[in-house]
């Protein structure tokens, strides 16, 4: 399948993704291969970077933003994403037994972050369809009910990336593999 996704360069990448691609290569220091495959479709490019925009200022702090992340990327097994996520938020000074946790699908040893992870899985899971008494129980560790929707905005955001890497076969980016979950 993944012929059909080439490894854009910002030179190959169809008119309309050159512009992503540079700010995400700005953004991140190098390019990384989901942009370049994403770039095949500048309208899924686009929609993917703008949705993280946005879920990257919701209500959540960065580790909770990483435990809705790691937690859909868990449960939809994409071991890019998982790797990603995981390699970007240690290195980022988050809390390693959290990020650890959220990316095996794992308990998670702080209550309220264990409820976002929890009510995120059963989100995923149950598309969406809660069982009685588990919004409630999502909002009774200290969430709103801004949080919820803010959830599927991450689950959205995941599925996009999700999805396409699983089509596209992206190859894991040489930063990324030394948090490979199949290593």
């Amino acid at each position: 399948m993944s012929d059909y996704f080439p490894l854009h360069k910002r030179d190959s990448a169809p008119d309309d993704s050159k512009g992503v691609l540079a700010a995400m290569r700005n953004k991140f220091g190098f390019d990384l291969n989901l942009f370049a495959k994403l770039a095949t479709s500048s309208k899924t490019l686009k929609a993917y970077t703008g949705v993280n925009e946005i879920f990257a200022r919701s209500s959540f702090s960065p580790l909770e933003q990483q435990v809705v992340l790691l937690s859909v990327s868990n449960y939809n097994g994409c071991n890019y994403c998982v790797a990603a996520h995981t390699t970007g938020s240690l290195a980022g000074g988050l809390q390693e037994d959290v990020i650890r946790a959220a990316a095996a699908g794992t308990m998670i040893s702080d209550p309220k972050l264990e409820a976002l992870r929890q009510f995120t899985h059963k989100m995923v899971d149950q598309r969406g369809e809660l069982k009685e008494g588990e919004l409630e129980a999502f909002l009774a560790a200290g969430y709103t009910p801004e949080n919820a929707l803010e959830v599927v905005t991450g689950i959205a955001l995941k599925t996009i990336s999700n999805y396409a890497n699983h089509i596209m076969d992206t190859p894991l980016d040489e930063p990324f593999k030394a948090n490979d979950p199949k290593a």
